[in-house]
């Protein structure tokens, strides 16, 4: 369901997620609720009346009035400045949503799910492992995250990165939090933590094959990043033999 016009929101909570992106909660007073992987609109007004709107993913679902934004910097952006180093609870915002059809998972939907995100990728696809984890269905997922370094994860303690990912994926796995019984498995594209078994570099066919779900599995999959990110993992997906039809993508033009 989306509520139609714009509608004030009111913040609630900030977080730093790096040293370039924030998680931001807003209380919506009429939120329909939304699914694992929708979006908003946010519009900001300066004082002359000049308007601006940008497209953010939600890392939250559900039926509460509180949402939860993730943010991440583009220094020449008119928003994502704003947001990331001067929004302050209290501060009220105009949004519009839910948004996005596509680009969605709900726990009822049966078999294997693989999420791949790039950077502020990871935003939406949060949403989804916190769903997954609150329906008791995490076994079915694995998440893949590729960050340039373990400081760049958003949500990182969340999902088992930084430090208790330098043993490999399967201390990523365990580390409790919302993605305990979710299989996250890391990438580090330009430097990996100490104590990391891996190598650090771009993604490769290797890299993936190992890491997610076997294409003869039929998994869903789920595919967010910086544009170049999405397509040059999609195509490594197909070579591996997964199903194009199965693999569903967002992408967005900053990194």
């Amino acid at each position: 369901m989306i509520v139609a016009g714009w509608h004030p929101a009111r913040v609630t909570g900030v977080t730093r997620q790096t040293t370039s992106a924030r998680s931001i909660l807003l209380d919506v007073a009429d939120w329909p609720g939304n699914d694992p992987g929708q979006h908003i609109d946010v519009r900001l007004t300066a004082e002359d009346g000049y308007q601006a709107v940008r497209s953010y993913s939600l890392a939250s679902s559900g039926a509460s009035t509180v949402i939860e934004l993730g943010v991440d910097e583009i220094p020449t952006g008119e928003v994502s400045p704003y947001l990331v180093r001067d929004v302050m609870v209290g501060d009220e915002l105009e949004v519009k949503g839910p948004l996005g059809r596509f680009f969605v998972w709900r726990p009822e939907q049966e078999g294997a799910v693989q999420l791949i995100a790039g950077g502020s990728g990871i935003v939406p696809l949060v949403a989804m492992v916190r769903a997954a984890q609150a329906a008791g269905v995490g076994a079915s997922m694995r998440l893949l995250y590729s960050v340039r370094s373990a400081d760049d994860a958003m949500f990182g303690p969340e999902l088992g990165g930084g430090a208790a990912a330098a043993g490999g994926a399967a201390a990523a796995a365990a580390a409790g939090g919302t993605a305990a019984g979710v299989d996250v498995r890391w990438a580090y594209t330009r430097s990996a933590p100490e104590g990391w078994n891996g190598r650090a570099g771009r993604l490769d066919a290797d890299a993936v094959a190992v890491a997610v779900w076997p294409a003869d599995q039929r998994p869903l999959v789920f595919v967010c990043g910086p544009t170049g990110f999405v397509e040059h993992v999609s195509r490594i997906l197909v070579q591996l033999g997964h199903d194009p039809d199965r693999v569903r993508t967002e992408r967005f033009g900053g990194s």
